[in-house]
């Protein structure tokens, strides 16, 4: 009996913790303005109030002509931006020669989340929902954890997570949404791939491939968030060639091209072809180029160093146990590969580019441990419940 009390000694203090973290969170975002003087904000908020003023259907189009309640010459006033009467300056914005229309060039999806909130107290009510579900999914693995080293990994990364949704998830709106989706897809991954292979369950598959479509309208670089995904059924899928396999790369292709349905739309409306980008000549768009410094840059980060160690160490880890562990450490492996050979590779380097992947790895590590850890301990409880009968 002692060491169950001091397991649940442990998780009462975990969750402490988190709800310490998540107080001192709410507090500090309280105090956060939406004219922080990032020029990306104040796109994404244009694009809100695009959906808030011509709903669902008008407010993908995101013509600079529709500005005529002047509402970005507003935004731009308020940071002081040189030129914020003259439009055709506008930040963040590209001239499409097949419409003629200068457009915003993000995708559709974090204007989409902000327009759920009223204008004016859009941002931190965003981020303070985000960092509540985090919140949830951290106790919710905090809650399954059995033994005293599970309830340690649960809530260390718990507090991890949590922490992360000020710094540096607050460097880009694009990145409370996004976050939320990893650590849902990293939960069902995990459900889905501990399971028997007996069980291929395609709704679980449908349901991740539709969340990591809707990263990428949050981030188009979110795209890559399922590459590794789409390797480990094409792989799985040559090895057995099986209609079972195919249906489920099958099923995982179809749903994940619906969740990126608001941005095939929105290029469609913007850029004249669901296969042309907004982005135009944007400078910061740059052709692939693998280069040390970028890979410095990142390594000079402590933060996504720490992470990215931990995704590798723990997907080796788990390589060696049984089979549903070693499935998730094979999807994690390749996925943390292919992202961080675009990356390493893409001449830009932010404090927050490898988060995404991170977390979705950690996420998918932290419940396939977690849920294995449960599934052992169920006949040793239905044992000990028959026995005390």
């Amino acid at each position: 009996m002692i060491p169950m009390k001091r397991n649940g000694t442990s998780k009462v203090i975990f969750a402490v913790l988190f709800i310490a973290m998540l107080v001192g969170h709410f507090w500090t975002m309280l105090r956060w303005n939406e004219a922080r003087g990032v020029y990306d904000d104040i796109c994404y908020l244009r694009q809100a109030h695009l959906f808030q003023r011509f709903g669902l259907a008008g407010g993908f189009d995101t013509n600079l002509a529709l500005d005529d309640d002047d509402y970005l010459k507003s935004k731009l006033k308020e940071i002081d931006y040189p030129n914020w009467d003259d439009t055709t300056d506008a930040p963040c914005h590209n001239l499409m020669p097949a419409t003629g229309k200068v457009v915003i060039q993000y995708p559709p999806g974090v204007g989409l989340v902000l327009a759920l909130f009223p204008r004016g107290h859009q941002v931190v009510p965003m981020y303070m929902m985000a960092t509540v579900v985090v919140f949830g999914f951290a106790l919710f693995a905090l809650s399954i954890a059995r033994t005293a080293r599970s309830i340690l990994m649960a809530g260390t990364f718990g507090c991890l997570a949590i922490y992360l949704m000020v710094n540096p998830v607050k460097a880009s709106y694009s990145m409370a949404p996004t976050v939320v989706v990893c650590a849902l897809a990293g939960c069902l991954t995990a459900r889905w791939l501990a399971s028997p292979q007996s069980q291929p369950r395609i709704g679980l598959l449908a349901s991740i491939g539709f969340l990591l479509g809707l990263t990428v309208d949050f981030r188009l670089a979110n795209l890559f968030l399922a590459s590794g995904y789409g390797i480990f059924l094409l792989v799985a899928f040559l090895a057995e060639r099986t209609m079972s396999r195919f249906l489920q790369g099958a099923v995982f292709g179809i749903a994940l091209l619906a969740g990126v349905t608001p941005t095939i739309v929105s290029y469609a409306v913007n850029a004249g072809s669901p296969f042309a980008s907004t982005y135009g000549n944007n400078p910061d768009v740059r052709p692939l180029d693998f280069s040390f410094a970028v890979i410095r840059d990142y390594l000079a980060d402590p933060l996504q160093t720490l992470l990215l160690i931990i995704g590798i160490a723990g997907s080796i880890w788990l390589l060696r146990q049984a089979n549903g562990l070693r499935r998730v450490a094979q999807l994690t492996i390749t996925n943390l590969v292919m992202n961080l050979a675009f990356f390493f590779t893409y001449p830009i380097a932010t404090p927050y580019y490898t988060i995404p992947i991170s977390l979705l790895t950690l996420w998918s590590l932290l419940f396939a441990f977690l849920f294995q850890e449960e599934a052992e301990d169920a006949p040793e409880t239905a044992a000990a419940w028959a026995k005390a009968r």
